[in-house]
């Protein structure tokens, strides 16, 4: 394998999981517990969450909060918010994690890849020089040397500031 991939087998546990009812990004961000559902900042249109199961440590996901299939149907507000938390969220992630890089996409549709395709999000992926180093490559086994909710709280704290 080229140590070019971004080698994540955790992320089978999303993949072969059984799914919750429903849409989590509609469900989430309608619940009050924020930490638990990893949401790190909410806009009038838009919000920020964390990936239950990222494809590297702080990857996370803009969405709006409006059910949508297509870019296309997006409002301009939404639009403009997302890529103004984008822009936000990155700059949270250089703040917190200090990331040589990034990958940003978003999947539209299933044949695009979209794991959740009924509802558009845009992922925002902390990328370090050596990140595909031989660990996940060779012996299976992601270094992830920060749990989940030790960067929720890092970053919902740099995301409170600059509000």
């Amino acid at each position: 394998m080229s140590e070019e991939i971004l080698w994540a087998p955790w992320r089978m546990q999303y993949i072969l999981g059984s799914k919750e009812p429903g849409c989590i990004f509609c469900d989430k961000p309608r619940q009050s517990q924020d930490r638990e559902n990893l949401i790190v900042q909410r806009g009038a249109a838009c919000f920020v969450i964390m990936n239950k199961y990222p494809y590297n440590n702080g990857h996370l996901m803009i969405v709006p909060y409006r059910h949508e299939a297509q870019m296309e149907n997006l409002t301009v507000a939404e639009n403009q918010e997302m890529m103004a938390l984008l822009q936000e969220a990155a700059k949270a992630l250089k703040k917190v994690m200090s990331p040589h890089g990034f990958n940003i996409g978003m999947n539209v549709g299933k044949t695009a890849g979209a794991g959740i395709e009924a509802h558009l999000h845009f992922h925002l992926v902390p990328r370090w020089d050596g990140d595909t180093n031989f660990m996940p490559v060779v012996g299976h086994t992601k270094v992830v040397s920060e749990g989940l909710w030790e960067t929720w709280e890092k970053l919902r704290e740099v995301f409170k500031v600059n509000s």
